[in-house]
């Protein structure tokens, strides 16, 4: 795989092993290599056997960057705080030198990557479901497939410690894992994995959507989100190879995303970027404020210009835009934005949708910019702490990873973050999904209710399930 990098290969094992005995500090050396195209769902299938729990599945909207890891090469993790657990991760994975071997050194998306997340609150009491989760946790891969515009790279990463030996470190890359040899993954000719549904404390939710409407109506607050839960458990063991291959085919506008912790599966399909940077342009988005999808292109076109005029929804996308946009021109400078939200599609909803662009101001660093974002008014509400207080007071449920911010980060400070919406919490034959809605002064406890059952559609579909609309 690697044998005409081989002689400049030895020659970064020698130094990182120089440089480790000398600083005793462990280094990382990543090889890189260009590859014949692969089906990336195939290569996260074929790291069952070897790296079970120590996996994750990355894919863009339009399917023009995928990237897939194996096995745990390197863990950074915390049980920190609000801001220190942005800034220790951060830390930790600045204190590795890093070595890149590659003919394609200017390609972002490959090489020594974070890929992880943090959880949404971690102030908040843990749950039994989110109990091994920790507050942040990145890895980097033993091996790591990327597709980038069709063109496909393996990157394997070694950590290189003081007391390793040039032969047996020449042995990890040698002796790499042989994609080729693996069965392709399974799916299900049909969906018919049989399901009983609980709904987690509805009613709790429900009164405390009550109570967030007078608070508003009070002045507390302008905007708080509440989420919910639902929990499923099925007749057999859920697929996680068939709910990614379903996620990609029926929600081709979302980001795909799956990460294995331990025999936990956290994976779902959202529409919502949180940041994106690329040397020194920052990209962001405001999605907040939706409606369902017509079963006509009329009715779609008529609901989608309902919701572009409705005041609760505006409202609650304003909010949204004027937060997210005061975050970017704290760290960026030359920010633009539209003067007004156009619709953003996927299958089962409509939202409204305003992007935000700026450069890096020099001193701020990429994990700097997704703390200063995290939560958006979309996903806590505003003004922001007081938000969170209010989550903390008033939500039946602990949000663990969902709606935090989940993405990957390079050695050269290039990444992107989601908000991990639209998700469920997979482990066996049960599963754990979460929905929640913008709770603004005009909220109608029904409404917000089914609000949740169309944002639980992508992932209730992906799992073979079904929510009635009405």
């Amino acid at each position: 795989m690697i044998t005409t990098l081989d002689h400049t290969l030895k020659e970064f094992i020698q130094q990182a092993l120089e440089d480790a005995k000398r600083t005793k500090q462990s280094v990382i050396v990543s090889c890189i290599k260009e590859v014949d195209a692969m089906d990336p769902l195939h290569f996260f299938a074929s790291g069952e056997d070897l790296f079970l729990g120590e996996r994750y599945f990355w894919s863009t909207p339009n399917r023009d960057f995928t990237m897939v890891g194996l096995g745990n090469e390197l863990v950074i993790e915390n049980n920190l705080t609000t801001k220190e657990r942005f800034q220790d991760i951060e830390n930790e994975w600045k204190r590795f030198k890093k070595f890149v071997v590659s003919n394609e050194t200017n390609q972002v998306g490959i090489g020594p990557i974070l890929f992880g997340g943090f959880s949404f609150d971690p102030l908040k009491e843990k749950s039994l479901l989110w109990n091994n989760f920790s507050e942040a946790k990145f890895v980097l891969p033993k091996h790591m497939l990327s597709v980038i515009d069709q063109k496909s790279y393996i990157t394997i990463n070694k950590l290189v410690t003081p007391h390793d030996e040039l032969t047996m470190c020449l042995k990890h890359f040698e002796s790499s894992f042989e994609i080729g040899s693996a069965l392709p993954y399974q799916l299900d000719c049909e969906k018919g994995n049989e399901f009983s549904t609980i709904e987690y404390k509805t009613s709790e939710w429900l009164k405390a959507i009550q109570k967030a409407t007078n608070n508003i109506k009070s002045k507390e607050m302008d905007k708080v989100v509440l989420a919910r839960e639902v929990h499923l458990k099925f007749s057999d063991k859920i697929n996680p190879y068939q709910v990614i291959y379903n996620l990609q085919q029926e929600q081709p506008t979302s980001y795909i995303f799956e990460f294995e912790n331990g025999p936990q599966h956290f994976v779902g399909a959202t529409p919502e970027r949180l940041i994106k940077k690329k040397d020194n342009e920052v990209l962001s988005t405001c999605l907040a404020g939706s409606i369902k999808r017509g079963k006509t292109e009329q009715e779609d076109h008529d609901l989608g210009q309902q919701l572009l005029h409705d005041d609760k929804n505006l409202l609650e996308h304003a909010i949204v835009v004027k937060m997210i946009k005061s975050a970017i021109e704290s760290c960026c400078f030359d920010v633009i934005t539209p003067k007004s939200p156009a619709l953003f599609k996927s299958k089962n909803i409509q939202h409204l949708f305003t992007p935000v662009k700026g450069y890096a101001r020099e001193g701020f660093s990429f994990l700097s910019m997704v703390e200063k974002l995290h939560p958006t008014p979309a996903l806590g509400g505003f003004p922001k702490w007081k938000a969170i207080e209010k989550i903390r007071e008033l939500e039946p449920m602990h949000r663990g990873w969902y709606a935090g911010p989940l993405g990957w980060i390079d050695h050269e400070d290039n990444g992107e973050f989601v908000v991990a919406l639209r998700s469920g919490l997979l482990e066996g034959q049960n599963a754990a999904l979460f929905a929640g809605c913008g709770i603004v002064e005009e909220s109608d406890p029904k409404s917000e209710y089914l609000e949740t059952k169309i944002k639980l559609k992508p992932m209730m579909s992906a799992l073979g399930g079904v929510v009635n609309e009405d």
